[in-house]
């Protein structure tokens, strides 16, 4: 599909009153996991969208391009509004935070797959270590605080077992700053995967942001405000991928490419009848922001969406599946791994002065206060073990011990093996999968 090429609808169209605006809340029992991920994958690529829109109009004196930007927004904030009131209100926050986490790793599995350059797929590897671990640690939570296996939730799809420690995953902030990515250098796979994913772990930075002070106890609480620190790191790593040299007007018309993308993707790979019939809707509301986005770049930059988009078909649509095999190698070739720079590091050849020692002693002056860990050795007193959902033992010798937490693998130098990143037999700077970054 090129959605350059459809008819776009009138925008005064896509106003919905607020009978229209309210949806039919899904069944927390009964709807497909990966429904679930897909509505909050949907909630915070609309969020991108509108506050890059607020950002753009912030940077902006034109009033009549302001006015341009504030008619396609109410429209996005409607969208998203009527995605986030798909969630059910019986459904715990906890719980919710299991499909967040469950959408980080498969959607990034998803996309590190069909990743072409060896940087972003980097990127995306690096982090997706660290979301498992998340997936492991809220797991945890859930079941001592309401009893429910995390497993059902996640539909067995996605396996629920430690990785590189979250204790491992603080790091100074400036070693996750990475290379600028130009959009006309890239293949389009590629800065769509890097818009999507810097969306995808927005949203999940600032959910966990939002409903730290909502949750009941003190652990949970000390564990959302954890983990929403590395989500910090993570979107700082991602947004950093992305074209910063591109204009305003151009990266507009990304975003709406984006958005009818995920959308089309959406609706071809969605199973259930209702929110497949939404899916549809909104593709038909971005196609017009799309084509509006067009006209904007020609009006005051004199230039064509080929300029920036040069060929508009969509690539394959995303999908989201299991991805256990491949999270195993992941985790099997890299949990030695730390950010450096603009590049990543085994920690084994880290100097005794690098920053993220120095952070680490800051932050972490001993593992006993630290809220992932408290978490897992809360469950382990409670249970006799922690809670998992394996296929097999872990690929990580030093993380199979089920009444000890590991605090040591990723922050302490040979304590595990790595050997490196690997990039995609696809890829444009490589010939074999088995290629070493």
């Amino acid at each position: 599909m090129n959605p350059f090429k459809e008819k776009p609808i009138n925008l005064y169209s896509s106003f919905r009153n607020w009978k229209q605006l309210y949806p039919m809340p899904y069944n927390k029992d009964n709807i497909d996991p990966y429904t679930k991920a897909r509505i909050i994958l949907m909630n915070g690529t609309e969020f991108e969208a509108n506050w890059f829109s607020h950002n753009f109009a912030r940077h902006t004196t034109n009033n009549d391009l302001r006015r341009e930007l504030a008619l396609t927004r109410s429209i996005e904030k409607q969208q998203q509004i009527r995605l986030s009131l798909l969630k059910p209100a019986n459904e715990s926050i906890l719980e919710h935070t299991i499909s967040y986490e469950q959408l980080a790793v498969d959607l990034t599995a998803e996309l590190a797959q069909r990743e072409c350059d060896c940087y972003v797929k980097k990127a995306l590897d690096f982090a997706l270590l660290e979301d498992f671990d998340h997936l492991y640690r809220y797991s945890n939570l859930l079941e001592i605080e309401q009893g429910i296996k995390a497993e059902n939730l996640v539909g067995r799809y996605t396996e629920i077992m430690p990785a590189r420690p979250t204790i491992a995953h603080h790091r100074l902030n400036i070693d996750n700053v990475k290379k600028s990515m130009s959009s006309k250098l890239l293949n389009k796979q590629s800065v769509l995967n890097t818009m999507i994913i810097t969306a995808a772990e927005q949203q999940t930075m600032n959910y966990y942001m939002n409903v730290t002070n909502l949750v009941k106890s003190d652990l949970a609480r000390k564990l959302y405000m954890e983990i929403a620190q590395v989500e910090e790191e993570h979107v700082t790593q991602y947004e950093s991928l992305m074209d910063s040299g591109a204009t305003w007007l151009e990266m507009l018309l990304w975003h709406e490419y984006t958005e009818c993308y995920l959308y089309w993707s959406c609706f071809l790979t969605e199973t259930d009848t209702y929110i497949k019939s939404i899916w549809e809707e909104h593709l038909q509301m971005e196609i017009a922001h799309l084509h509006k986005a067009s006209e904007l770049l020609e009006k005051y930059e004199n230039k064509n969406w080929q300029e920036v988009i040069p060929d508009g078909d969509f690539p394959e649509p995303i999908s989201l599946h299991e991805n256990i095999e491949y999270v195993r190698n992941v985790l099997n070739n890299t949990v030695q791994f730390t950010g450096n720079f603009e590049e990543y590091i085994n920690i084994n050849q880290l100097s005794k002065d690098a920053n993220f020692f120095k952070y680490q002693d800051i932050m972490n002056p001993n593992s006993e206060i630290v809220p992932s860990h408290i978490v897992i050795d809360s469950h382990i007193r409670a249970f006799g073990q922690d809670y998992r959902f394996e296929v097999a033992v872990n690929p990580i010798e030093q993380l199979r011990n089920r009444r000890c937490d590991n605090t040591s693998v990723g922050r302490v130098p040979n304590e595990a093996r790595s050997t490196n990143f690997f990039c995609n037999t696809l890829s444009i700077n490589n010939s074999s999968s088995n290629q070493l970054y």
